[in-house]
């Protein structure tokens, strides 16, 4: 089922890893609720607060992007579909979006035995972004990267994700690093990203494990309990969980969890997290922590957490969400780290608080002043 035609301008979403499980889930959920095949669940945009806010409509957002991978969207959303992830139906309900959508990803790198180099790797990405703004009319378009974990870059060398945030800021594109991966963090990229006048935000989407971490640790902190130690485990498979069973990608992964304790508790407890990979789960995710504490008079007690959810159908609204507020704030001329925006992240760009209530404040008076913007 297709929508109206928008009057707004269109904007463009860029997604790097654009025929993952994420990226999936994003556009199938956009034609969805376009389409008004299903409710606005979990996409923070739609919520009163950010009424009149002159965000992009929905409808108006364009998609393509970059992968390595040839299996075509519509094949990908069946077995998405079949999986649970996306409601039985919904897949054909939208192939003509998810088709068109297709259409519009072009081949990433570098593949296994590439032989370009960064800067023809750049040129590349930067050509096929600039290419589809063109082609489509667009007015904008936002680059965000929701592909596979990549272990922490070491030495000058650029990683997958910097070739494709320095071509995002080449392009003229704001950039969000949904990932824990380098992206824009790469030392080298540090000029490029101030003098390109663009804004970006990131990194790392925070959709659950991390998400509880940000609420229980200022609850701690605020009822004067001291936690003596936090230990966590996730179980997850698809390919998250196949990219994280390399412990240079979770260690990438796991810093962010272990900081949101130590900015929240003020101190880094005793625990670590553990990934591990279990492929009969696919796209579906277990989290558990264990938490060690003190009450009154020393009494020792002991909170623990379960978390189930659907990886994709957590990080898909909060992908739309920030391609909507990122493409708003260049409209606005706004540069540089949105540090506004830490409410979605793990480990959140520019300076910002740790808690969830203090970032979601944030997030509201961003909204106010995009508002006051019109």
């Amino acid at each position: 089922m297709s929508a109206p035609p928008s009057r707004s301008p269109r904007v463009g979403v860029w997604l790097i890893g654009a025929r993952g499980s994420v990226a999936t889930t994003v556009v199938a959920g956009c034609a969805a609720l376009t389409a008004g095949l299903r409710p606005p669940t979990g996409l923070v945009t739609e919520e009163p607060t950010f009424a009149d806010c002159g965000l992009p409509a929905l409808s108006s957002l364009v998609f393509g992007g970059h992968d390595t991978t040839d299996c075509p969207l519509p094949k990908r959303a069946e077995q998405l579909a079949a999986g649970g992830v996306l409601p039985p139906g919904l897949p054909s309900a939208v192939a003509a979006e998810l088709t068109a959508a297709d259409g519009e990803i072009r081949t990433g790198g570098p593949l296994p035995g590439d032989t370009r180099g960064e800067e023809e790797l750049i040129t590349a990405f930067t050509a096929d972004i600039r290419d589809f703004v063109r082609r489509r009319g667009l007015a904008r378009a936002v680059v965000v990267n929701v592909a596979s974990t990549e272990p922490a870059a070491t030495g000058t060398a650029l990683p997958p994700s910097s070739l494709y945030a320095a071509a995002a800021l080449r392009a003229g594109c704001p950039y969000v690093n949904f990932t824990p991966s380098t992206g824009l963090h790469h030392p080298t990229l540090a000029g490029l990203a101030e003098a390109a006048g663009l804004p970006y935000a990131g990194r790392d989407g925070k959709t659950g494990q991390t998400l509880l971490r940000s609420v229980l640790g200022p609850m701690f902190a605020q009822r004067a309990l001291t936690v003596r130690a936090w230990s966590g485990t996730n179980l997850l498979g698809g390919g998250d969980g196949a990219a994280l069973a390399d412990p240079a990608a979770a260690a990438a992964k796991n810093a962010g969890k272990e900081r949101v304790l130590a900015d929240t508790l003020g101190t880094a407890p005793e625990g670590e997290v553990h990934i591990d990979d279990v492929p009969a789960l696919g796209d579906w995710k277990t989290a558990w922590d264990h938490i060690a504490f003190d009450g009154f008079l020393g009494t020792r007690m002991i909170l623990q957490t379960i978390w189930q959810g659907c990886d994709s159908a957590l990080a898909a609204p909060l992908v739309l969400d920030l391609a909507r507020l990122v493409a708003r704030a260049q409209e606005t001329g706004r540069t540089g780290a949105l540090a506004e925006l830490a409410f979605f992240f793990k480990d959140p760009v520019g300076d910002a608080p740790a808690g969830l209530a203090e970032q979601y404040e944030q997030l509201a008076h961003f909204a106010d002043a995009l508002r006051a913007a019109r």
